[in-house]
């Protein structure tokens, strides 16, 4: 599959090789030489170069490829020049790409197992939802899709989802009544507008910016990093904080069987490591952008929300989950009952 690239691209250099370091799987080469066996991946995601995520991804790449000793690089392709998270994800089924970084929201429409994430309120707070992502849960998750040509290999945090908007404060689910919020293309956010009142709009993340300006649509979900790009659209930040969906970076099954045991080991301890280092880059992310979106360009923080009333407007999810997804269910009774 032949993919055209529409803006540069960041390429990861090889390391240098360091003695008593990775010795590799061996090979001959075409002159009948053994030597240590090379793999170049491509890595995509829609995210700045200027993005925390896209600064860890390099971080990885570069520790991946200096402790493997150069067998192991890769390659990174930003700014969704690879087309969209689910386009990606075809891609490696496709066997056109190695890896990719998306929402574990987007992978809820390979395999439904992943929609347990995106349930709200699933996660009690931040320590409960890091304690899940870093335990058996999210391993047993990263295995559901090996059949269908791709595995998880990390997560990165993507902090708490929460409504912004244009002119309205939202503090309680019947002030979203009537308001047209823009969410993911995912079923479970749709089926969250429908119980907490407000109508559900999709559209492209490219598009909140104009829909907010010309009032297509009163506000958005997403975590706040968001208000980087729409934070002079908007108003209020309202933390209800009703979902936490992590990022997930995804690997082709067949890229994976490529790799020896040695160099599977070094990419997850690299893969773990910036799983780690990336909770404090994120944080200060966060930190950043609402300190800009609040000193210069006036958003209000709304902090004095009923958490309460909006889990009790979300049950209704979980009572439907029982009967028509009881496999989702199930993963999100474990998610709850995790200590």
């Amino acid at each position: 599959m032949k993919l055209t690239l529409k803006s540069a691209l960041v390429a990861v250099t090889a390391g240098l090789l360091v003695a008593g370091g990775f010795t590799g799987c061996k090979e001959k080469d075409k002159g009948g030489n053994t030597g240590v066996k090379t793999v170049k991946m491509k890595l995509g995601h829609n995210l700045a170069e200027d993005h925390a995520v896209h600064i860890q991804l390099l971080s990885f790449a570069k520790a991946v490829n200096e402790k493997t000793n150069g067998s192991v690089s890769i390659q990174i392709y930003p700014n969704g020049t690879l087309g969209s998270e689910a386009d990606m994800v075809s891609q490696i089924q496709a066997g056109a790409l190695d890896m990719a970084k998306v929402s574990a929201s987007t992978l809820g429409n390979f395999n439904s197992g992943w929609n347990a994430l995106s349930v709200p309120y699933v996660f009690n707070n931040k320590e409960h939802y890091y304690s899940v992502m870093d335990g058996s849960i999210a391993d047993e998750l990263y295995n559901l899709t090996e059949k269908d040509g791709f595995r998880g290999l990390t997560w990165l945090d993507s902090g708490s989802r929460s409504f912004y908007t244009k002119n309205t404060p939202i503090r309680k689910p019947e002030d979203l009544k009537g308001l047209k919020i823009r969410t993911m293309d995912s079923q479970v956010a749709i089926d969250m507008m429908k119980c907490l009142g407000g109508s559900a709009t999709v559209m492209g993340y490219s598009e909140i910016y104009t829909g907010l300006q010309q009032g297509v649509i009163d506000g958005a979900e997403n975590n706040v990093t968001a208000l980087r790009d729409h934070g002079d659209v908007s108003k209020y930040y309202c933390f209800d904080e009703h979902t936490r969906i992590p990022d997930v970076v995804v690997i082709s099954t067949k890229t994976w069987n490529k790799l020896s045991d040695e160099q599977k080991s070094i990419v997850k301890e690299c893969a773990a490591a910036a799983t780690q280092e990336y909770k404090k880059a994120w944080l200060a992310f966060e930190n950043q952008v609402l300190d800009k979106a609040v000193n210069v360009n006036g958003v209000t923080l709304v902090k004095d929300v009923d958490t309460a009333a909006f889990q009790t407007a979300c049950q209704p999810i979980y009572e439907n989950l029982k009967t028509s997804s009881p496999d989702v269910y199930a993963i999100v009774e474990k998610i709850q009952n995790w200590k």
